[in-house]
């Protein structure tokens, strides 16, 4: 990962820290849109990584598009279509990470921040994160589908239609977040829960994310029938093998990611 330039990555005990580093406010750029995705993709495949945990360097995760840098990026005909469907990748990369990844929202998440954060599989928030839409303030829109993903319809259009914020305390009041700490708890709280995801067995997180984002949009009967299939697959690996030893024998499983 030492080519990156606009995100640290960090491996510790099979998690990955992913950090966006855009002084001052994160915005995502086209570098680290780049970057962010192809740095999913790459620890798609990597054994040596079973959990990531994204966060943002300062006091802003992530205050959305890079509005100053989009006249450079967009100059002529087919280059918004091109942005566009860059931007949707990079989220898109979030989800089917085939490793769960656990996002620190460590100040405001706005737009496409807010877009990364609902891409995700478990959030953890400061004091001081907040979720938000601010589109409706310059000239734009975006992130509505990807907020539904964890807002009330009510409230998911009071902040598109005012621009409103919702603030880490409100977040963990309505279960959206995981739990709400003080700045200097977020990360260890965040990597707690990384590592715990980190000590279950690989195929079994990455089966069971495959399988979450497969049946999301499933109707009951159907989504059921596809984990049930699933279920059956995983029981034939090694490691669901060593689970169940390790269970009847009462100790610590050691698995192999096969």
């Amino acid at each position: 990962m030492n080519d990156l330039t606009q995100l640290r990555y960090r491996l510790d005990d099979f998690v990955a820290t992913l950090t966006l580093d855009v002084p001052p406010v994160n915005a995502l750029t086209r570098t680290l849109n780049d970057e962010l995705t192809l740095a999913l993709d790459r620890i798609s495949e990597m054994d040596e990584v079973r959990a990531v945990v994204l966060t943002g360097a300062g006091k802003v995760f992530c205050a959305g598009a890079d509005l100053k840098g989009r006249s450079s990026v967009i100059q002529g005909p087919g280059d918004l279509p091109a942005h566009s469907r860059r931007t949707r990748e990079c989220f898109h990369a979030i989800r089917e990470c085939a490793k769960p990844v656990v996002v620190a929202i460590n100040g405001a998440a706005l737009g496409s921040g807010l877009a990364m954060c609902a891409s995700a599989d478990i959030l953890v928030a400061s004091d001081k994160a907040a979720l938000g839409m601010p589109e409706v303030d310059v000239g734009l829109l975006g992130g509505g589908r990807h907020a539904m993903r964890l807002f009330s319809h009510s409230r998911l259009r009071r902040m598109a239609l005012t621009g409103m914020r919702v603030g880490g305390p409100e977040l963990y009041r309505l279960g959206i977040v995981e739990a709400c700490v003080a700045p200097e708890e977020l990360m260890p709280s965040a990597l707690d829960i990384a590592r715990t995801i980190a000590a279950k067995s690989p195929v079994a997180t990455r089966m069971f994310k495959h399988t979450l984002n497969v049946i999301e949009d499933m109707s009951l009967r159907d989504g059921y029938r596809y984990e049930q299939d699933m279920t059956a697959q995983i029981a034939r690996t090694e490691d669901a093998r060593e689970a169940q030893r390790a269970f009847a024998e009462k100790r610590a499983p050691v698995f192999n990611g096969r």
